[in-house]
């Protein structure tokens, strides 16, 4: 299993970053790797919601089917994905209330390879740093979608 945890502070109400991070159609906005969704359960997403997502990876695209899991509106979201060859995620959203009205925004993918042994160190030979590098820029990004709106 890899694991990516990335944390940004944004100058916005933990509420407005909350309606951006859980809004499904939002994830073009943000989500560098992020390519379409569709099957998105209806709105407000609760726990049991789904979606199916399509990524890409180094040129590679893949499709991801994500359950939410657990939610604590607007402070905590887990999502368990199911993507190719029996492969997992599990995304956690967590939104801590900061000075000013500011939010501390905290990310964490863990993903496990199908494979086994074998399979997580292909991936980490194959993916790299590429993940953690793009969990930091797709918060630079949400950061600057959520400062700017």
């Amino acid at each position: 299993m890899s694991v990516v945890h990335v944390k940004i502070e944004i100058d916005a109400p933990v509420q407005r970053v909350w309606e951006t991070v859980m809004d499904p159609h939002k994830l073009k906005d943000w989500v560098t790797i992020h390519r379409s969704v569709t099957g998105v359960s209806k709105r407000p997403l609760s726990k049991g919601a789904t979606m199916d997502q399509v990524l890409q990876l180094r040129g590679v695209p893949f499709r991801v089917h994500w359950t939410l899991v657990a939610v604590s509106a607007p402070h905590n979201a887990e999502w368990e994905g199911r993507g190719p060859a029996h492969s997992r995620a599990r995304i956690r959203y967590q939104l801590l209330d900061g000075e000013n009205g500011t939010t501390a925004f905290a990310y964490t993918n863990e993903f496990t390879p199908p494979g086994g042994r074998v399979g997580t160190v292909a991936s980490r030979v194959i993916v790299g740093a590429a993940s953690e590098r793009e969990a930091d820029n797709s918060l630079r990004r949400l950061k600057a979608l959520v400062e700017g709106s």
